[in-house]
């Protein structure tokens, strides 16, 4: 009994091998025709051009303008109120920039008492650098105005945007 028991032990260890050599060959075959398909897809693609583009993009130049008012300015002599007129339009223009590159935050709050608008306020802020504006123009509108008008090239903003998120 003893000696069957052996054979029938012997017997279940050689038909587990071929079992499992038969499963070996199958997968690596189906592995095989895997990557012949592969093979073949990849060959059909169409060639791509090359991923890094070094065509130079037109600039895409925006302009804005800042206003100040000259008469209202603090100065002991009419030239010192036109020099801190040029500043303030200088950075008003600047403030009108960054709200085109950066945008604009907006609060606000509205109160209706028995169906009746009573008070209606909102409050607009702006936060952000901006590099590479440019002066175009300086000069006095009519008598009392001084305006400034600035420029960026926005596709430089977002170029320097993507090099800084990378």
């Amino acid at each position: 009994m003893k000696a069957r028991f052996q054979r029938t032990k012997i017997g279940l260890r050689n038909l587990t091998r071929g079992v499992l050599a038969t499963l070996l060959v199958i997968s690596l075959g189906g592995c095989e025709t895997f990557v012949e398909s592969t093979k073949d897809i990849v060959s059909a693609l169409p060639d791509l051009p090359p991923s890094v583009d070094d065509t130079p993009i037109q600039p895409n130049w925006v302009q804005v303008t800042g206003y100040a008012p000259i008469s209202l300015q603090e100065g002991q002599t009419q030239q010192h109120k036109v020099l801190m007129a040029m500043k303030a339009s200088k950075l008003d223009a600047y403030r009108e920039l960054t709200v085109l590159v950066h945008g604009q935050y907006l609060a606000g709050t509205t109160s209706v008492q028995d169906m009746v608008l009573k008070n209606n306020q909102f409050q607009g802020a702006v936060a952000g650098i901006v590099r590479g504006a440019r002066v175009v123009k300086s000069y006095p509108v009519q008598t009392d105005v001084y305006a400034t008008i600035l420029e960026i090239d926005l596709n430089q903003v977002q170029r320097a945007w993507q090099a800084s998120n990378q």
